[in-house]
């Protein structure tokens, strides 16, 4: 993404906490971030493209942020996965997007609507994922429904505690307690063996990500977690900087989000980078496309039974 778009969201971003989405024209963005109607349309079709790649970008640093704190960890530890909800509640709250959400929520705009259904999807996949890290394959059918549940104790628990303080502190206090409701919980549900939901709901309500792919997509962020450091570390040209960033970008766009992969362009992307002056990763390169061969592996396996 280059510095004049990044510098539109990032000025939009700061006036729709300031006075509300709906309550932004789009001439007050122009006029706030000292563009033209026509660069504005340059970039976004309307506010609410806008929105969503302001969305977008607070949850790609989110994930970055997110799987960074599991790197050198074990995956089962969840003291890891406490520290990783507690970046997320205090990034949440930093870029005020549950007012965001609420605000969108009560609109008449269909595509922004579809696209924060989809964003919640995808937080609860990734919690399941996390569960099943945490406690295990065996509890897996009873899993779903503790994050289905386990999602609003959170919410809840943060949104009354909104209303007694604004300080970090009380947020690392409040995802605790909520995490220690949730081992007494997954012990009750799992001992009871009773079960609401079926995980395989989740491939059915979200395109992308097929079944048993969640340990594929962890080492997918662990390998390119650090290719994204190399490119700054070893780039001093902004346009390099760029272009091997929207090469990764691409791959995981079509990896996680699509519901058809296209085999042929991520393998155009993975050549491209391997085209790098140096060639600087090529250790994590090979990662990268044994994970992605696994992944298309997993895509045809799953449609061998589908059919």
């Amino acid at each position: 993404m280059n510095d004049r778009k990044q510098h539109v969201i990032n000025k939009a971003h700061q006036l729709f906490i300031e006075k509300g989405f709906q309550a932004t024209s789009i001439q007050d963005i122009l006029d706030f971030s000292g563009i033209s109607k026509g660069t504005f349309y340059k970039y976004f079709s309307s506010k609410s493209e806008l929105l969503i790649a302001i969305y977008k970008a607070v949850y790609k640093k989110v994930q970055k942020e997110r799987n960074d704190l599991l790197i050198g960890k074990s995956p089962s530890d969840i003291e890891v996965f406490i520290k990783q909800l507690e970046m997320q509640m205090l990034s949440n709250r930093k870029n005020k997007l549950i007012a965001l959400y609420e605000e969108v929520m009560s609109t008449n705009d269909a595509d922004l609507k579809q696209y924060i259904r989809i964003a919640r999807l995808r937080s609860l996949r990734w919690m399941f994922s996390r569960f099943i890290d945490i406690f295990g394959e065996k509890n897996k059918p009873y899993l779903f429904d503790c994050a289905i549940m386990f999602q609003g104790l959170m919410q809840n628990n943060l949104q009354y505690n909104r209303l007694a303080t604004d300080s970090n502190e009380k947020i690392s206090t409040v995802v605790r307690y909520s995490v220690n409701r949730l081992v007494k919980m997954v012990d009750e549900v799992a001992e009871s063996d009773e079960q609401l939901h079926q995980p395989e709901l989740l491939e059915k309500w979200l395109p992308g990500l097929q079944k048993n792919n969640h340990e594929l997509i962890d080492q997918f962020y662990k390998i390119v977690g650090p290719m994204r450091n190399c490119i700054t570390k070893h780039f001093q040209d902004k346009q390099d900087q760029e272009k091997y960033h929207e090469l990764l970008d691409f791959i995981q766009e079509e990896i996680l989000h699509t519901r058809e992969p296209r085999k042929f362009l991520i393998e155009s992307a993975l050549q491209s980078l391997q085209n790098n002056p140096g060639f600087i990763w090529e250790k994590e390169l090979q990662q990268l496309k044994q994970i992605i061969t696994a992944f298309f592996q997993h895509l045809k396996e799953d449609h061998e039974e589908e059919n």
